[in-house]
């Protein structure tokens, strides 16, 4: 197993040097020299200031929201419990688009957006808690209830958008997710929010464990299900609105990338929350590099000057099709 983290840390670092690399504006050698100390002024910047603060919030909010997921899917026995469609990600959009539509907060004050976004995820979540009432236990119910809180949340985001109009450009950014623009603050903002939650997460791996196994043989076991799922899904939100406040909805994150962690690294929790949390970086973080190598290459297709693909665009894309590819196999197994 160790094997394993130790490959999964070397596919991070050629993700690293993979978005430090990228673009046109400066090559690879003269990467090497600025992390060398040398390099003059302008490239620099463009390496230190710009590509790196880029590439670390990228594979944070990866960490964040791959570990979310899998503690959502394991607290509420369901595997398709993503962050996206238990009202987490989406009450955590509507609170990050409500603050900047209205000239709360935006992209050069992060940490008003954090605030924002957080208590728009816990919102999200306290309503599908209320929803399942005695239910929670139930992964049908549970996904029921976290599709229509979705639903109604991404429908007053909508309603927000025609409040504010002239703000479009920058709303968009929080509904499809992009780590353009980031910078040394976005990141010192995020990870120690995501050191902290992601080690209370994984604290909570023996609970989990029991509430994968249903409540009643965990509150056999002596674990009292109702304080322990809640635990679970308040460090769910913390992580996600954590993530969605600085980089926005990226789709298929934190429902895709438990299962690959737990088919990796088995049902034991202990080693699959910190690989979730591991794989989360790696798949962002390749996005966000290679939607970086992408917009030049679809801007000369396009025949323009400049073209910057989202990140969230291409998770959403890749996940879909995966997503797809794995519910036609299941079909035909069945």
């Amino acid at each position: 197993m160790w094997v394993v983290f130790a490959g999964l840390v070397v596919v991070l670092g050629v993700v690293v040097v993979g978005g430090l690399v990228a673009g046109r504006a400066v090559g690879g050698a003269a990467v090497v020299d600025v992390l060398r100390g040398d390099g003059d002024p302008l490239t620099r910047h463009v390496v230190l200031r710009l590509r790196l603060p880029r590439t670390l919030v990228a594979l944070t909010a990866g960490a964040c929201l791959g570990l979310a997921g899998l503690v959502l899917q394991s607290a509420l026995r369901n595997p398709l419990a993503g962050p996206e469609v238990t009202g987490v990600t989406p009450g955590a959009v509507l609170g990050a688009v409500a603050a900047t539509g209205l000239g709360l907060a935006g992209w050069e004050s992060p940490m008003a957006v954090v605030v924002a976004a957080c208590a728009g995820g816990f919102t999200g979540a306290g309503l599908l808690w209320l929803l399942a009432g005695r239910d929670r236990g139930d992964p049908a119910q549970t996904a029921v209830h976290g599709v229509l809180v979705s639903a109604v949340l991404a429908g007053l985001t909508a309603m927000v958008l025609l409040v504010a109009p002239g703000e479009l450009g920058s709303i968009v950014q929080w509904l499809v997710g992009s780590t353009e623009g980031r910078v040394m603050e976005h990141w010192r903002l995020l990870w120690p929010w995501a050191a902290v939650w992601s080690a209370a997460a994984c604290l909570l791996a023996a609970p989990l464990t029991l509430l994968r196994c249903g409540d009643e043989q965990a509150a056999a076991a002596g674990l009292r299900t109702g304080r322990a799922r809640l635990a679970a899904l308040a460090c769910a939100v913390a992580l996600t609105a954590g993530a969605v406040a600085v980089v926005g909805a990226l789709g298929f994150v934190g429902l895709l990338v438990p299962h690959l962690a737990l088919a990796v690294f088995g049902a034991d929790l202990r080693r699959a929350l910190p690989g979730s949390a591991l794989l989360g970086a790696v798949v962002v973080g390749g996005a966000d590099a290679g939607a970086q190598w992408l917009s030049p290459v679809l801007a000369d297709a396009l025949e323009m000057d400049r073209l910057s693909i989202p990140t969230g665009a291409l998770t959403t894309c890749v996940g879909a099709a995966l997503l797809l590819i794995v519910a036609r196999r299941g079909t035909e197994k069945t």
